[in-house]
């Protein structure tokens, strides 16, 4: 079971992000940051919908990505399920299941064992999914997944920004923002990584401290990696 005192420190902080002009890529991110902290897991991510389809946005550490992406790639898995039917997935022992085969063995190579997918709900309609993995067979406590959903709403939240963002076509922006930022800090943490002989988790921590040093955002420090070869 959470720590209930770790809970509301976690909410509070997250909330405080609403009041500040913010990315949604960094937004994110935290957010994973802040779930792995809160139920001690090995990882977390975010998924977002657009057309249908379930696309990897934020992972950490980097290892869960190679999941993520997987999830991304075959359009299968227990978060991509938990996205379309708009119901938590949650799977406490992935040896003892059946479904998502391809799936479970890229999990058993990655240490994973267990995970649960929380959907992103707007209204009657569900706009991703955040993914929590365990090392371990572990239960998901309902109390556990009633804390995740409300962190699922507050990113939900963040995403359409009340009634400013609420149109489908900001909505349709915000999400196309997230995947593009996924896709330019995926390139500098190769990059800075293969550079400087590091893990590509030091190598996003390095990101992340440059550009909160000098009041910048993540994804324009990591396009100037990528394409003018800053090296930090």
């Amino acid at each position: 079971m959470y720590d209930h005192d770790l809970f509301v420190e976690t909410t509070a902080g997250f909330s405080e992000k609403l009041l500040s002009h913010y990315e949604i890529d960094e937004v994110l991110y935290d957010l994973g940051d802040r779930l792995r902290r809160l139920f001690s897991l090995a990882g977390s991510g975010v998924t977002l919908g657009t057309n249908g389809q379930l696309h990897a946005v934020a992972a950490v550490p980097a290892d869960v990505g190679h999941l993520e992406r997987f999830q991304e790639e075959r359009q299968d898995g227990p978060c991509v399920d938990a996205y379309r039917a708009g119901e938590v997935v949650a799977v406490p022992d992935l040896t003892s299941e059946h479904r998502w085969p391809e799936y479970r063995r890229t999990a058993a190579n990655l240490g994973l064992r267990a995970v649960a997918g929380v959907p992103m709900r707007l209204g009657d309609r569900t706009v991703g999914a955040l993914n929590m993995y365990h090392h371990d067979a572990r239960e998901w406590p309902e109390g556990d997944l009633e804390a995740a959903r409300v962190l699922a709403n507050m990113a939900t939240g963040y995403l359409i920004n009340a009634s400013s963002l609420a149109r489908q076509s900001l909505l349709a922006q915000q999400l196309q923002h997230a995947l593009d930022s996924r896709v330019v800090i995926e390139q500098a943490k190769g990059i800075l990584a293969q550079a400087d002989g590091i893990t590509v988790d030091a190598a996003f921590e390095r990101l992340r401290h440059y550009a909160r040093s000098r009041g910048v955002k993540v994804r324009e420090v990591a396009s100037a990696v990528v394409s003018l070869d800053l090296r930090l």
